[in-house]
């Protein structure tokens, strides 16, 4: 998500901003301590102009 924010030239405040929730909740999403909801999920996404998928995915998924 760091990344597309700065594709956007985002602020973690601008971000927070279009999606309606806190400065420290993007933070939190950022460093892996706040997993969001789908629908914030969604929102940031949209905001991002990117799919969720871009966004949130799972590493080394055991089989």
């Amino acid at each position: 998500m760091k990344v597309q924010r700065a594709i956007h030239n985002l602020t973690q405040a601008d971000l927070a901003e279009l999606t309606g929730i806190t400065r420290k909740s993007i933070n939190a999403i950022e460093m892996g301590h706040m997993v969001p909801s789908t629908l914030l999920a969604l929102k940031l996404a949209l905001a991002l102009q990117v799919t969720v998928e871009t966004l949130f995915f799972i590493e080394d998924v055991a089989e």
